[in-house]
């Protein structure tokens, strides 16, 4: 079985593609995905919380748009995250998982971990629902 759906090789994003987020797992109900801390840092050699920020906003986006394929997608309209241990090196995993999957709606709480599983944020995304544009 194919853990993330054939359409998604069509879905890029550039910032993602920076960031080095590589999702392994896609559907409506949950959404996993990782990147590297090396090169996504702050100052002071920690995870940046925006990159944090960034993983959390695009799994649920993700798991929103496979809620809602093809017909709708999923934009953020209300991000929050809560930073709880610092990551310096390996990798961060987030898995999101549907609070609230409606119409016009689509809510999701994601938790990231480092290498060790140890926590190292949380946070929420809402999303609005939306009509598709059509592929150009």
């Amino acid at each position: 079985m194919n853990a993330t759906p054939d359409w998604l090789r069509d879905v890029h994003s550039p910032l993602d593609d920076r960031l080095g987020v590589v999702i392994t797992e896609l559907s409506p109900e949950r959404v996993v995905g990782s990147m590297p801390v090396d090169g996504n840092q702050q100052p002071f050699g920690l995870l940046h919380g925006g990159a944090s920020g960034v993983l959390v906003e695009t799994l649920a986006s993700m798991g929103a748009m496979a809620h809602g394929y093809p017909d709708r997608v999923g934009v953020g309209v209300d991000l929050n995250v809560t930073h709880v241990r610092a990551a310096r090196a390996g990798h961060v995993t987030g898995t999101a998982t549907a609070i609230h999957l409606g119409r016009s709606i689509a809510t999701y709480r994601v938790d990231i971990v480092d290498d060790k599983g140890r926590l190292t944020a949380t946070g929420r995304l809402t999303c609005h629902m939306i009509p598709a544009r059509p592929a150009p």
